[in-house]
Order: structure tokens, then sequence, then C-alpha cells
């Protein structure tokens, strides 16, 4: 039994990337697809699929590389609220990933985005996570 699934998510790709693999498979869940949906939007994926099983589903994500220097798109992917330890930001305190280079993911009222979207839609939330 998984306690933090979006850690578990984060994991699953980190390692995936560090072993060369080009497909990770992941159990499925509505905020995991919504996160999916916003690294393939933001260009650091190359594509995702969900499928569905007899149990909950699969999202099966296509990871990108550099075709030159075989390095992966994603340098990092960092958990920032756990369960243990939830961090709320708002609007006007959601601090910039790697000066903009980067995203924040929040879940937010008006459902899980970017930092970017959140600060030009005037909502806070719950930072779930950097990527850079």
């Amino acid at each position: 039994m998984v306690t933090d699934p979006i850690a578990d998510l984060l994991t699953r790709i980190r390692n995936a990337q560090m072993a060369r693999h080009r497909i990770v498979e992941i159990p499925a869940s509505n905020v995991k697809k919504r996160i999916a949906e916003i690294l393939y939007e933001k260009g650091y994926i190359l594509k995702y699929k969900f499928e569905d099983d007899s149990k909950q589903g699969l999202i099966k994500i296509a990871l990108k590389y550099d075709p030159l220097t075989k390095e992966p798109a994603i340098k990092s992917l960092e958990r920032i609220s756990r369960p243990g330890l939830r961090q709320y930001a708002k609007p006007a305190e959601i601090r910039r990933v790697q000066n903009g280079l980067g995203i924040a993911i929040i879940s937010t009222s008006k459902g899980v985005m970017t930092d970017k979207e959140a600060r030009n839609q005037n909502v806070g939330g719950e930072v779930m996570c950097n990527i850079y």
C-alpha cells in the first residue's frame, strides 16, 4: 500500500530515467492523470496514454531524452508538500522554480495547474511538486 501516491509517481519517473527506460507504467488516479497532462503540455515527456484494466487503470508515460547527449528532459522531480507536512501558498507567495525555467504543480480549488496558471487566475493552494 502506497501512502503517498504523488511521491510514488515522481519516484517511478525518476527511477525509469536513471535506468534509461523509454516507457514507465503508473497506477492511475485523477490527480496523476492531470500531472501527466501538465508534463506533456510543458514538453517534459513525449506522450502519455491512459489504459483501463480490471482495477484502477494505468498511465503509460513515454519519457523524453535529448537526442545528442541522451540526457533526460526532466532534470529534477522534487516533492514539496507531503502527507506529514503539507505546504500551502497564496498566489503572491508561490515561488518560481529555477528562476522561471521550471514549473511547480499546484492543487487549487480550480483544479491541478502550474504555478504560472495559478498566479494568472489569482488562486493559491497546495504546492505538490517542483519540476525542472
